[in-house]
């Protein structure tokens, strides 16, 4: 069941207060790719199967979110790592963690595991370098349950995605999310949403974990498009942040994509278009053939520091091919420049408007009689 129909209003986002007053203070750098870490890691299938799933009858290699279960020291080495380069955010490794990414792995009944396991290790890895640096409570990095897009579009269905609708999404977004609450996440972030539909799915489930639960958390929506500036849905911009204003984001962004320099004009247009926050993690670039993001790190920050001189952004950090390094020289520059300050809202309240039917004569001689002897109780 879908539960209360007030979770599609304005719901009250609590426990914001650290994360509000971060976003006013400065611009907050979230981490880089976890995916493209893990591969430099050469992990094997036994790596991902571990003890646990020795016997599993599908292989996972390549099943990233699994390692939160069979390598956490592998994650928790990744979080170190961009805990160390400066990141004020760090993202749980549970992006495709939820029951329709994982069934292709047999994985769907692990889902809440995967995501309490996830949750934990990056609260542990930012425990221990608090501890490591002295760092007090208010200046802690904070720990983003990751969610991921489904690789299902509810919008542009095919044959693969006939058993999934609206309900069945949300469900599964639900799941996550109240797993990434119980592991003790801070914020909740949607990220490389390419369908508005998707997103409402999503954010349904989500307002649901917070009735279930009863904890609110801070929730950041990052869209990823095609070239046009578009969702994959269809969606522009500005209608995918009208779409979403039900969802009562702390944070509205773009990730992933075609870099940094082809970002800067959405970014610009988002920026101009909604009243939250705004969140910007590229790719290092486009994949070559082999697959290989290759802008450097002094590339991809040459991109992005006009973008951070602008002010259109609060939120920074990388997608796709990003490493430690690519967030230590964001860091640094991002210290250097002032947030964006949220937009008012321009919003007029809306006058009565008549709505008709227009009506064809010609379609019926009774129609044309009634309408000439103005009778239009009929």
């Amino acid at each position: 069941s879908r539960g209360s129909t007030s979770l599609l209003t304005n719901y009250p986002l609590q426990h914001m207060t650290l994360l509000e007053s971060r976003l006013a203070s400065g611009i907050l750098v979230l981490d880089g790719a976890m995916g493209t870490m893990i591969m430099k890691k050469g992990l094997d299938e036994a790596d991902f199967r571990g003890s646990r799933f020795a016997g599993h009858p599908v292989a996972l290699k390549g099943c990233n979110d699994i390692l939160c279960l069979t390598r956490p020291d592998i994650i928790s080495s990744i979080h170190r790592e961009y805990l160390d380069a400066g990141a004020d955010i760090i993202s749980t490794g549970t992006f495709n963690a939820n029951d329709l990414s994982l069934a292709g792995y047999a994985l769907s009944d692990h889902v809440s595991k995967i995501c309490r396991a996830g949750a934990r290790i990056a609260a542990q890895a930012v425990t221990q370098y608090c501890a490591d640096n002295n760092i007090p409570s208010r200046l802690r990095p904070l720990v983003a349950g990751s969610m991921g897009p489904t690789g299902i579009s509810l919008s542009v269905q095919d044959t693969s995605a006939a058993s999934c609708d609206f309900d069945t999404m949300a469900d599964a977004y639900c799941r996550q999310a109240i797993a990434l609450i119980e592991g003790g996440v801070d914020l909740l972030l949607l990220e490389t949403i390419f369908d508005t539909l998707n997103a409402k799915a999503a954010s349904y489930g989500i307002h649901r974990a917070f009735d279930i639960t009863g904890t609110t958390l801070p929730l950041m929506l990052s869209a990823t498009l095609t070239e046009q500036g578009r969702l994959l849905s269809g969606q522009s911009i500005s209608q995918f942040v009208d779409a979403m204003r039900h969802s009562g984001a702390i944070s509205i962004g773009l990730n992933c994509g075609f870099g940094a320099e082809a970002l800067r004009p959405w970014i610009e247009t988002l920026s101009d278009s909604t009243t939250t926050y705004v969140s910007l993690h590229p790719n290092a670039g486009l994949p070559d053939d082999m697959g290989i993001y290759r802008d450097t790190p002094e590339k991809m920050l040459d991109e992005l520091t006009p973008i951070l001189e602008s002010g259109h952004v609060n939120i920074v950090g990388g997608c796709c091919g990003t490493t430690p390094d690519h967030i230590r020289l964001i860091a640094r520059e991002a210290r250097r420049h002032q947030p964006r300050q949220p937009r008012q809202s321009k919003t007029a309240p809306t006058p009565f408007i008549k709505v008709g039917e227009r009506c064809n004569v010609a379609g019926s001689r009774k129609f044309l009689r009634l309408v000439s002897e103005t009778d239009w109780s009929q």
